[in-house]
């Protein structure tokens, strides 16, 4: 399963951004799926997460701000950021809990990660 991020970008503080994660391969089901992101010096942490059937969950920096979704049809999630601040400023990972059409195990899956920068 590969899972290529994009629509990370400069952005004023203030500003919208919306990120958009696309899975793909040999896809037999995806569970949850979720954004994490890095800020320079720091560690990996969870942003948003939604589940198969459509619940939600999100970091306190973030609720109210931030909105996941996904098209299960399409594999595909997204994040709108508003309300962008400078400490968003981070490298935003998809991430998914898949099952292959050849191993029913869950395994985690990762993006490459795309930069977004909020700018005062």
């Amino acid at each position: 399963v590969q899972l290529q991020a994009s629509g990370g970008g400069l952005v004023q503080a203030g500003g919208s951004l919306r990120l958009s994660c696309a899975a793909s391969g040999s896809i037999f089901s995806i569970n949850a799926m979720a954004w994490y992101r890095r800020a320079p010096g720091l560690q990996r942490d969870l942003v948003a997460v939604i589940t198969s059937g459509g619940s939600t969950n999100y970091a306190d920096s973030v609720k109210g701000r931030f909105t996941i979704s996904r098209d299960n049809a399409k594999n595909t999630m997204f994040l709108q950021m508003n309300s962008l601040k400078p400490e968003d400023t981070a490298v935003y990972y998809c991430n998914a809990l898949a099952k292959t059409r050849y191993d029913v195990r869950s395994t985690n899956y990762w993006g490459q990660g795309t930069e977004v920068t909020v700018s005062s």
